[in-house]
C-alpha cells in the first residue's frame, strides 16, 4: 500500500518524532510506514488523518491501480 504520509508531515513542518508523539507511536512506527514496510492499523490511519485534516483515501492508495469500471 502506497501513501502520501511524509508529503503531509512535511507540509506541516514535523519531523517523525513530533507525528509520532502526535498519534502516540514510536518514530519507528512512522519510519516504517512512511518507508511502505508497515501497513498501519485503521486507528492509526484514522488519526493520521484527522491530523492532517483529509480523508484516509487522500493518504493511503491501495494496490497503484486506482478505481476499475465494474460492468453488470
Amino acid at each position: 500500500m502506497r501513501n502520501n504520509i511524509k508529503d503531509f508531515r512535511k507540509s506541516l513542518k514535523m519531523t517523525q518524532e513530533e507525528l509520532a508523539e502526535r498519534v502516540r507511536v514510536t518514530r519507528q512506527t512512522i519510519n516504517a510506514v512512511e518507508q511502505e514496510k508497515y501497513a498501519p492499523a485503521l486507528d492509526l490511519a484514522f488519526k493520521l488523518a484527522t491530523l492532517f485534516g483529509v480523508g484516509i483515501e487522500d493518504i493511503f492508495i491501495y494496490g497503484g491501480h486506482g478505481r476499475r469500471e465494474v460492468k453488470l
